[in-house]
């Protein structure tokens, strides 16, 4: 399965966040991070730590386009997982809606550091 694959038993609305290598050990988040496509987003999140090769994991979230909560809990889920395969991830441009969020959780530092 493609990371940059639709779920094709999806609404479409999960079909707009994409998940995209960039390069060796670098993924590109792209569309609305929300609710409606948490659960899609965390498939795509898994399938790229599963095929990553190296330890290092880098995901450039400039091209996030709409983020809530739901959205934050699938970034904070991505790091869970990370951890528990022993890789570190880490995450570049990430969007000031995110950051808010995370400010009022005391969830920052870890978006910010990574693990």
């Amino acid at each position: 399965m493609s990371l940059a694959r639709a779920a094709a038993d999806g609404p479409a609305r999960e079909a707009q966040f994409r998940l995209l290598a960039t390069g060796p050990g670098t993924l590109s988040a792209q569309g609305p991070l929300t609710f409606a496509s948490a659960r899609h987003a965390c498939q795509l999140g898994a399938e790229a730590l599963a095929h990553a090769s190296g330890s290092r994991l880098e995901i450039d979230c400039r091209g996030i386009t709409l983020a809530d909560s739901a959205g934050l809990a699938v970034l904070l889920e991505w790091l869970g997982m990370a951890k528990r395969a022993g890789r570190s991830l880490r995450y570049t441009q990430l969007p000031e809606g995110f950051l808010s969020l995370a400010r009022i959780s005391a969830a920052d530092p870890l978006l910010e550091r990574g693990v």
